[in-house]
Formats: C-alpha cells, structure tokens, sequence
C-alpha cells in the first residue's frame, strides 16, 4: 500500500505542475509573459518557467531524478508564493499563497524521502551494475 501511496502523491503533486506549463505554451504565452511583467518580474524568464514546470514536474511523475526535481519545484513554488501572491487583503491571493506553502511541503517530503518503489530511480537503483 506505501508504494501506491507514494505514487498517488507524486501523481497529485506533478499534476499542477505540467498542467501549469503546458498551458503556458501557444496562446497562454504572450498573457503570461505580461502577467509577469506587470508583477515586476521579467517575461524573458518564462521559458524557464516552462522548463521548471514541465521538467520538475515530469520527474516527480515518473520519480526520474525526484529528490533534485522536487527541491527544485519546491524552491520554485516558495518564488512563486513571494513574487505572485503576496496581496493578503485579496483572499484568492492568500489562499493561492497557502496552496504554494502546502505544496512545498509535500515536495519537501518527496524530496527528503524519495520517489518510493515504483518510479524509474528505484528501477535505475535496482538494475545499477
């Protein structure tokens, strides 16, 4: 059951992540990158957005490289809470920066423990010569 458990929850956790870089590709571009902008932070970052997203996220899910992918998402997510959603008078902004806090925590724990049994680095381990 722990083994199912833990691919559940990189299932749960790399959902938000290539699902949020994927929409940024094609027509979410262009409206990202002004987003970012008008938040202080440069556009020419968003193919470094997409990467983290789509990469990070794309390790945990198949648990390649999870504990350096999910401390990297988990460093991305705290950036993300910092730079996007500080307004604490707007309650989705509070909310939304609850939900990078919560994340983090569960990438955090991914990173610490691993990826579990059934994921690539346990087979790349198991088939090491």
């Amino acid at each position: 059951m722990k083994d199912a458990v833990a691919l559940v929850a990189r299932i749960l956790l790399a959902l938000i992540f290539i699902t949020a870089g994927w929409g940024k590709l094609g027509a979410g571009y262009a409206g990202t990158q002004q987003y970012m902008a008008a938040m202080g932070v440069s556009g020419a970052l968003l193919p470094l957005v997409i990467f983290a997203e789509l990469g990070g996220g794309l390790g945990v899910l198949f648990g390649a490289l999870t504990r350096l992918a999910a401390a990297g998402l988990a460093v991305f997510s705290i950036l993300a809470a910092m730079f996007f959603h500080t307004d604490f008078t707007n309650q989705i902004q509070s909310i939304m920066f609850m939900k990078n806090l919560a994340i983090t925590g569960g990438l955090l724990t991914l990173a610490v423990h691993g990826a579990g049994a059934w994921s690539l680095d346990a087979w790349w381990q198991a088939h090491r010569k």
